[in-house]
């Protein structure tokens, strides 16, 4: 029986690891998930690395090192991240010189302090694509009214980019948009758009954990519940393959452009009266990535039931999406409170990793 994570790969959707240690490189298990599991691309944020420092003796000894040079907490966290991740593309450096599609990268995040910094989000972005220094990093920007303009210039300089915290549609559009300016303006100075990456994450499963407590509270009259996140999904995909057929496209992908795939983020299941593998199964479509934590990784390999089924959110989507409408809840509304949730649950992680690392950093200089 084939692998249910590489039957996957298979149907279109790539599987993509949102988890990095670096026990997971040095230890070969990123080599076998690689292998043996069909993973094709790995993301990280500032509550993984978060996790990862202040949850294992691990960064220690560098952390040792490194304060002792005299490197502030955000320098030892910077040396940190770099390395992991080049470490990280290296070992999917062979899959990425032969996938067409983008696959094979490893996503590395500016700043969530900067999302609402154009000019320090753009800075940053180049900054981060020079010191990984390879081919196969993407740079994850924040899809804020102040990342757009930066996804934009940092595009038509060459980086490659990860547009992250994406709740609704019409956000979307606008992430397309700066996208295809971005290759545009390479186009017209006669630079070259091939070996640029990039996908747009589109979180998922917050949706619902938003919105589900408040169908509970009026009763829920259309029977909604559970529905929202997935349909609104279906309608950001509706709008990718509306781009992939357009004549716009189609000029950028005779030079050479490579499509801005959609990625489902935040597609764990955090509600228990849904299946483990809920957000998963319901989103398999075409030219896809899916970013599964270790959990709902293991729990897909275990028993996932890989099918396309994007259809059929697609055709429920916009009846599930009037519906909730009927029952009083903005849609819109709500995927802006998730924005501005999203933006602060990133910067508090990012703030007390560096708070750690200065605690973590004073105790092992003390020791030594």
């Amino acid at each position: 029986m084939t692998n249910p994570l590489i039957r996957l790969g298979q149907l279109g959707q790539s599987p993509w690891y949102d988890h990095i240690t670096r026990d997971l490189v040095s230890e070969g298990e990123l080599a076998r998930l690689i292998a043996e599991d069909g993973l094709r691309g790995m993301t990280s944020n500032p509550t993984i690395f978060e996790k990862a420092v202040s949850g294992s003796q691990l960064y220690d000894e560098d952390l040792r090192r490194l304060a002792d040079e005299g490197k502030h907490h955000a320098e030892i966290f910077d040396a940190f991240a770099i390395e992991d991740i080049r470490a990280a593309c290296d070992l999917f450096a062979p899959l990425h010189e032969h996938a067409a599609n983008g696959d094979g990268t490893v996503s590395i995040e500016v700043a969530p302090t900067l999302a609402n910094n154009t000019k320090g989000t753009l800075e940053e972005a180049q900054r981060l694509w020079k010191l990984v220094g390879r081919p196969n990093v993407l740079v994850k920007i924040p899809g804020t009214a102040a990342g757009l303009p930066a996804i934009e210039q940092a595009t038509a300089a060459g980086v490659s980019v990860n547009i992250t915290l994406l709740f609704s549609v019409a956000r979307y559009a606008e992430v397309i948009e700066a996208f295809l300016r971005g290759l545009e303006a390479r186009v017209a100075r006669g630079e070259s758009v091939d070996g640029i990456n990039s996908v747009a994450s589109f979180f998922v499963s917050r949706v619902d954990t938003k919105i589900d407590p408040l169908l509970d509270r009026i009763g829920d009259p259309h029977g909604i519940r559970g529905r929202i996140a997935i349909a609104n999904a279906a309608k950001a995909y509706a709008l990718f393959e509306e781009t992939m057929a357009s004549e716009r496209w189609r000029a950028l992908a005779a030079q050479g452009a490579r499509l801005q795939r959609p990625l489902w983020a935040s597609t764990s299941t955090k509600d228990p009266k849904y299946p483990d593998t809920y957000y998963v199964e319901a989103l398999i479509a075409p030219y896809t990535v899916n970013t599964l934590p270790p959990e709902t990784f293991d729990a897909y390999r275990d028993h996932g039931k890989p099918e396309v089924r994007i259809r059929e959110a697609m055709e429920r989507a916009d009846r599930d999406i009037a519906a909730l409408e009927r029952s009083g809840i903005d849609l819109a509304q709500m995927t802006r409170e998730l924005e501005e949730e999203g933006v602060k649950k990133f910067t508090a992680s990012y703030d007390q990793l560096l708070a750690g690392i200065e605690a973590k950093a004073e105790a092992l200089v003390g020791k030594g």
